[in-house]
C-alpha cells in the first residue's frame, strides 16, 4: 500500500504525546490517556475545518524538541510498517516547531533521523517527507515559507525530503496569493504538492494548477467543474482524497456526497489517504474498507488507484 497525504503533527500516537507532555511540562489538557486521546480526535460533530485544526495545537506543544520530533516520526514509521504499508509521504512544516529555539533546519534534521531509523529497522517500508509551506499574508510567514523551499532544496538530493507542499487555511488564504512562492519552488526544481479544493472552491484547484502542482491534497471540490475534471483527467494530475477527513472538515456535507467515485468514474486519479491518522482516527486500510463499502469500489478499482499512488509519489 502507498500512501501519499499524512501529516506527522496529527498522527500523533496519544500515549506518546502524554508522555512527551509530562516529560516536558506540558500542561496536560485530560486526566487520563483515555481521555486525551478524544480531545486529540476531531469533535463529533466537527463543524468545519477550523475546528478540525483545533484539534493539532497540543500536538504541536508537543513537537517542539529534536527528541519528540525523531520519536513521532519513527512511531508513524512503525504504525506505518504494521499496516503493511510499503511507500508514503509524511508531510510536517518545519517552521510550526520553532517555539523553543530549533530551526527549520534542526527540525528537519530530528524528523529524518526518525523516519530513517523507520525504514532501517522495517527494509519493507520506503519514506519521503513533504515540507510544508503554510497560508499566510505575513512578513514573516512570507520569510519561513521561503526558509522551508531553500531548507527542502538543500536536501532534496539526501533521498528522503521529496518535496514540498502548502497548507493551512486555504478558505482565509487564497491559493493565488502564493505565486510567487512557488515561481521560486520551480527554479529550486523542487517537485509540489498544494492542498487546494478542501475549504475553497474549484477556483482554489485552479490555481494549484497554475502554480504548478503535480499533485493537489484533497480537491473535492474540483466535482463542481466539469471543465476541471476534464484538465486534471487529461493532465493525470493525482487527488490525494481523504475521505473521512473531507466529511469531518465539512468539505462535503456528508459521506453520500462525496465525489471520489464521481472523479474515478470521469477519469481522474484519485488515491485515497488518511491525512491524520489520530485527529481522523483512522487508517489507510480503514479508509480502503470505507470507500469498498460507501461507494462500491471493486478490488481491481481499488488497485487501480494504488498504481495512482506508486506512480505518482514523489520518493
Amino acid at each position: 500500500m502507498t500512501e501519499l497525504h499524512v501529516h506527522l503533527d496529527g498522527s500523533l500516537r496519544p500515549e506518546t504525546a502524554w508522555d512527551l507532555a509530562v516529560k516536558q511540562g506540558i500542561p496536560l489538557p485530560a486526566a487520563s490517556r483515555e481521555e486525551l486521546k478524544i480531545l486529540m480526535q476531531a469533535p463529533v460533530p466537527c463543524g468545519s475545518l477550523a475546528e478540525y485544526l483545533t484539534r493539532f495545537a497540543f500536538p504541536k506543544a508537543c513537537l517542539q524538541e529534536a527528541e519528540a520530533l525523531e520519536r513521532v516520526a519513527f512511531e508513524l514509521a512503525e504504525d506505518m510498517a504494521a499496516e503493511g504499508m510499503t511507500c508514503a509521504e509524511i508531510r510536517f512544516a518545519p517552521q510550526l516547531s520553532m517555539e523553543k529555539g530549533l530551526s527549520q533546519e534542526k527540525v528537519t534534521e530530528a524528523v529524518i533521523r526518525g523516519v530513517r531509523r523507520g525504514m532501517e529497522t522495517y527494509p519493507g517500508l520506503k519514506l519521503g517527507l513533504l515540507l510544508c509551506c503554510m497560508r499566510g499574508d505575513d512578513r514573516e510567514t512570507d520569510f519561513r515559507n521561503r526558509e522551508t523551499l531553500e531548507l527542502a532544496a538543500g536536501l532534496k538530493n539526501g533521498g528522503i525530503v521529496c518535496g514540498v507542499d502548502l497548507a493551512g487555511a486555504e478558505a482565509s488564504y487564497d491559493t493565488g496569493m502564493f505565486r510567487d512562492l512557488f515561481r521560486e519552488a520551480d527554479r529550486y526544481g523542487l517537485k509540489r504538492t498544494i492542498h487546494a479544493g478542501e475549504a475553497a472552491g474549484p477556483d482554489s484547484v485552479w490555481k494549484a494548477l497554475e502554480l504548478g502542482a503535480m499533485r493537489i491534497g484533497h480537491g473535492i471540490s474540483a466535482a463542481k467543474d466539469e471543465r476541471l475534471v476534464r484538465e486534471l483527467a487529461d493532465r493525470k494530475i493525482v487527488l490525494e482524497v481523504c475521505v473521512t477527513s473531507n466529511v469531518q472538515t465539512k468539505g462535503v456535507p456528508s459521506l453520500k456526497e462525496h465525489p471520489i467515485r464521481k472523479l474515478f468514474d470521469a477519469g481522474v486519479r484519485v488515491t485515497v489517504n488518511t491525512d491524520n491518522r489520530t485527529v481522523s482516527d483512522t487508517t489507510l486500510t480503514k479508509e480502503l474498507t470505507l470507500v469498498k463499502e460507501a461507494f462500491g469500489f471493486r478490488d481491481e478499482e481499488i488497485r487501480k488507484m494504488e498504481e495512482y499512488a506508486a506512480e505518482a509519489s514523489f520518493v
